[in-house]
């Protein structure tokens, strides 16, 4: 099955480009323990266990390569200022984290890009925080601030679609967070604060940010609750370079202005840089309770309740200056010898210039056993609300619309999602017998209110007649089974299915200018997913795996219906979508070594009737469209390795590092045109979003037990963000860079209550796009208080 996963000429490239990574990754997995031995005796060092907790997948045994991380290595390695950043050095793992409290943050994994946030799972304590309402990189990122980082006992990230227990949704990962509750009383309190010195185009100025956190919990007898709160006040470096196309030829027409900044867009087209936008000044908080009761020792029910709500205002800036040094937004203008109709929408929503609120409401209910016998059970039930989630923006021109005017309100109030999960678990010869069999029912709801109100002071007035509307709904009910079965001592076969019955319905497109009331039709699909596993280990040390799994990923209520325009970009909706299918396969090797472990996966997914959201430059405009579209035919097929030494070289050295490297093309796609309309043939271009080339490395070392210091580097090679690759230029606006990227954190132990933390996140300074700007150099710190 894995015969063709590496052409023979792509893996020699590879082992070229990181075959520095991996002489370094050898030399310090294989210094001599006496290293170690040779410490100097005088010092106590605490113990680390690299395992302690099962993994979930190996609490339900689940057939999935997993990496994990726990919560005494966040607090040690990471700058965690919001609970995405736990996840920045897995392998293979990229979040799109713009700025602190960003609320379009998806997660990116081995064959999955940034633009693809529906082809990843994440939940906590099996409580959905993905937002599959669409597939994108704006509003369909994950719910990250409804776990707060003090609250996760350890994450799991399972990779691929070969457990029958979750949604096609998990061809490229599933992340689960495990959260704790009390063993008895305790309380804490946490601040943090940052600092951003920022310099790009016409913009430079230090953009700060602060947080208070706070946690309270007990256990009495069979009950235990807990409460946390968090304020979170950000300012964030500009999100939105505001550019215009340069006309063909000069002219000395139109008013002497100054400001601007000569770059290339990344079509490689000549601009003028005129200003900046989504300058974002946010509030955040987010509480969260919950309360369990043991009925017995075997048996548990608890309930969650979380609220999250976000107030920012977001600004742009003119670089533009007239004669007289008064700033400039629009205008018949001639910059540079060129003559430039500046019009006055230019510097408007589309920019970044807009006032969002959003109040939203989590809710769970859970019932499991562990009684480790013949039989356990589990019901999760969860409903997400988006009871205020609005955009309000200007219809007037700047500078008069700093004082309010018309303007529209985009609305999602209503929004939201439910969710049900039944599952059994059946040990026919007991908790080690040979069968491990699994079982459960899903269902689901999403439902998708995006209303568009005009209204007469955009900053204070109420919604007044609708513009537009899209609405909504999707739901999937699915059965599934599956058998772990351990045939002899040193194998095991894994083989599962899942069957899932999709309809999209009441999806509705409405627009006042242009006139036009469409009621999409209902569609359906049925689709069955084979899985099968299976795993040798011929002693303690060695473990291989694999793994084939078929997966469906059913279109968002949002690629459906939506049609909304985000940053600038045009959303387009597509009520015809067929279902991508994944055909996923992955063989493992682990080796285990003194305090640490090799693995080298081989993975190939071959996808068919891919959902791709292709960007286009509109002709004669700066400005991106972007509509859903099936693709025929994509392969991505790769290799990652990981390695993690505990006590390298020197005791209390722990060293860990990843390497992963993708070849993802197009193999055919007859149907596409390019930004002129025009027939393309992009078969072997590469596949959007997806680097070639992904490495991490993390280096800890302690000193004793007061002291630990760290030093991390993430690396991603560009990525290409149209289907025919056209976007030659990454280092621009809308573009999407290479980066290197180090982080350090220096943490300080004072007592069992007290610690404080001193980090730096790029600390190199990489200036650097992902379409938008990315932060540059940050300090971060902390000081934290626990009872």
């Amino acid at each position: 099955m894995f015969a063709s996963l590496i052409e023979v000429r792509n893996m020699h490239a590879f082992v070229l480009r990181i075959r520095p990574a991996i002489a370094a990754m050898l030399l310090a997995l294989g210094a001599s323990q006496a290293w170690a031995q040779s410490s100097e005796a005088g010092i106590t060092l605490p113990e680390v266990t690299i395992r302690q907790a099962p993994s979930t997948a190996e609490k339900y045994q689940l057939p999935a390569t997993t990496e994990s991380i726990t919560a005494a290595q966040m607090a040690e390695t990471i700058n965690v200022m919001n609970t995405e950043d736990a996840l920045k050095y897995l392998p293979s793992l990229i979040v799109r984290k713009r700025n602190f409290g960003d609320q379009q943050s998806p997660l990116a994994t081995r064959t999955s890009g940034l633009g693809q946030s529906a082809r990843s799972l994440i939940y906590a304590d099996g409580v959905l925080l993905s937002t599959l309402i669409g597939n994108n990189n704006s509003g369909a990122s994950p719910r990250w601030a409804l776990v707060a980082p003090e609250e996760i006992e350890r994450i799991d990230v399972m990779y691929g679609p070969f457990s029958a227990a979750y949604a096609g949704n998990s061809m490229g990962a599933v992340v689960e967070f495990i959260t704790r509750m009390p063993q008895k009383f305790e309380a804490g309190v946490k601040v943090q604060g940052a600092r951003q010195d920022y310099s790009l185009y016409g913009t430079s100025n230090t953009y700060q940010s602060s947080q208070a956190s706070a946690i309270l919990g007990n256990r009495t007898g069979d009950l235990s609750w807990w409460l946390s709160a968090n304020h979170l006040n950000s300012q964030t470096q500009p999100l939105n370079i505001i550019t215009a196309l340069r006309p063909a030829a000069p002219s000395a027409a139109g008013t002497p202005t100054n400001g601007a900044i000569m770059d290339l867009n990344r079509l490689g087209q000549p601009i003028a840089v005129i200003g900046s936008g989504g300058l974002e000044r946010k509030d955040q908080d987010t509480f969260k309770a919950k309360v369990a009761y043991d009925f017995t020792p075997e048996w548990r029910a608890a309930y969650a309740i979380g609220y999250f709500q976000n107030d920012a205002t977001s600004k742009v800036d003119t670089y533009l200056r007239d004669a007289g040094g008064n700033p400039v937004y629009s205008g018949n203008l001639n910059i540079g010898g060129y003559n430039y109709n500046i019009g006055a929408g230019s510097f408007s929503s589309s920019s970044g210039f807009y006032n969002l609120a959003q109040e939203h409401t989590a809710q769970s209910l859970s019932v499991k056993s562990n009684m480790q016998r013949e039989w356990d059970w589990e019901a999760v039930v969860s409903n997400m609300r988006f009871g205020l989630d609005t955009v309000r923006v200007p219809g007037t021109a700047l500078p008069e619309a700093g004082g309010g005017g018309a303007g529209t309100i985009l609305s999602m109030n209503g929004t939201g999602w439910s969710t049900l999960d039944l599952k059994g678990f059946w040990r026919p010869q007991g908790p080690k017998g040979a069968h491990q069999v699994s079982f459960g029912v899903h269902s689901d709801r999403y439902n998708l209110v995006n209303t568009t109100f005009a209204t007469t002071n955009w900053i204070t007035g109420p919604g007044g007649a609708i513009n537009a509307n899209s609405l909504g709904k999707t739901s999937t009910n699915a059965l599934w089974i599956q058998d772990a079965w351990r045939f002899a001592p040193q194998f095991k076969l894994t083989l599962g299915g899942r069957q899932e019955y999709w309809r999209g319905f009441e999806g509705l497109n409405f627009s006042a200018a242009p006139a036009s009331n469409v009621i999409q039709p209902t569609i359906t699909s049925s689709k069955f997913s084979p899985k099968a596993s299976l795993a040798w280990e011929p002693n303690k040390d060695w473990k291989l795996t694999a793994s084939y799994g078929t997966a469906y990923r059913f279109p968002t209520v949002s690629e459906l219906y939506q049609a909304v325009t985000v940053a600038g970009v045009i959303f387009t909706p597509n009520p015809n979508l067929r279902p991508e299918r994944a055909y996923s396969g992955e063989l493992a090797v682990e080796r285990a070594i003194d305090r640490g472990r090799v693995r080298v996966s081989f993975f190939q997914e071959n996808l068919a009737d891919a959902l791709i959201s292709q960007n286009s430059t509109i002709p004669g405009t700066n400005t991106i469209g972007a509509s859903i579209q099936n693709i025929d035919r994509t392969r991505s097929q790769g290799i990652e390795l990981v390695a993690d030494k505990g006590d390298a070289l020197i005791r209390g050295l722990d060293l860990s590092g990843s390497v992963t490297w993708v070849d993802s093309k197009i193999l055919s796609d007859p149907g596409f045109r390019n930004a002129a309309g025009v027939l393309t043939d992009v078969t072997g271009k590469y596949t959007p979003n997806i680097p070639r080339l992904k490495l991490t490395a993390l280096t800890t070392y302690r000193h004793d037990e007061h002291w630990s210091g760290t030093l991390g580097a993430r690396y991603s090679d560009r990525v290409w963000a149209t289907l025919d690759n056209t976007d030659v230029n990454t280092h621009t606006y809308q573009g999407f860079d290479s980066y290197f990227v180090v982080d350090a954190r220096l943490r300080y132990q004072f007592n069992k209550q007290w610690s404080a933390a001193l980090g730096v996140d790029n600390l190199n300074n990489r200036n650097y796009f992902l379409f938008h700007p990315f932060p540059q150099r940050t300090v971060v710190a902390e000081l934290k208080f626990t009872l």
